[in-house]
């Protein structure tokens, strides 16, 4: 026979004992599927919505991480992009385009909102009929070196509870899996989540 108060502890999961460890709403899904609709796939569901979930997670407080810096997702990537093609930090719209895997009509508005900024300049490029050379301004390379160890430093915390090598498991698999999805999708965007196009 239960008591009043073991009633309530059961009902109300923020009174739970602190070594119990909670339900996982992923599974309860899967099995009220499968009791609702036998017969049902439900072997996605374990993988597919814990990914949503923590894309969500980490978007969220990635944007957290860059509004406290004073930047977007979107003018985050694009510095990124120009940071990483190293010296003298610039590259055409075309370029920037193919290498964030973004349209060029997205890349315009991307760079307009930095340009706005003081975080990039814009010139004309040589040759190329109407090519458009983007640069870093020093205020952007100063701008990406203070926000990328911050947004880095902050999601390889959010990684911890897995060990080196289950990192480097989970890293491998998703590789295979986004490959095989985007392969089956004709799809080979890789935008940040929660980026604005």
């Amino acid at each position: 026979m239960t008591s009043d108060h073991d009633h309530t502890r059961a009902d109300h999961p923020a009174q739970r004992p602190a070594n119990e460890t909670p339900p996982y709403p992923v599974e309860e899904i899967a099995a009220a599927w499968q009791r609702e609709r036998p017969g049902t796939p439900v072997s996605s569901i374990g993988i597919v919505t814990p990914l949503w979930r923590l894309a969500k997670l980490f978007g969220d407080d990635r944007r957290r991480v860059l509004a406290r810096a004073g930047v977007d997702t979107a003018t985050l990537d694009l510095l990124s992009v120009l940071r990483r093609a190293g010296e003298p930090y610039a590259l055409t719209t075309r370029e920037l385009a193919a290498r964030s895997l973004i349209t060029a009509g997205a890349i315009s508005q991307r760079v307009a909102r930095a340009e706005r900024e003081g975080l990039v300049t814009r010139r004309p490029g040589e040759g190329r009929r109407r090519s458009v050379i983007v640069e870093l301004t020093p205020t952007g390379h100063q701008l990406i070196e203070s926000t990328v160890d911050q947004v880095l430093t902050r999601e390889a915390d959010l990684l911890t509870g897995l060990d080196a090598e289950q990192q480097n498991q989970l890293a491998h698999l998703l590789r295979v899996l986004l490959q095989d999805v985007q392969q089956r999708l004709n799809d080979h965007g890789l935008n940040q989540v929660g980026a604005e196009e």
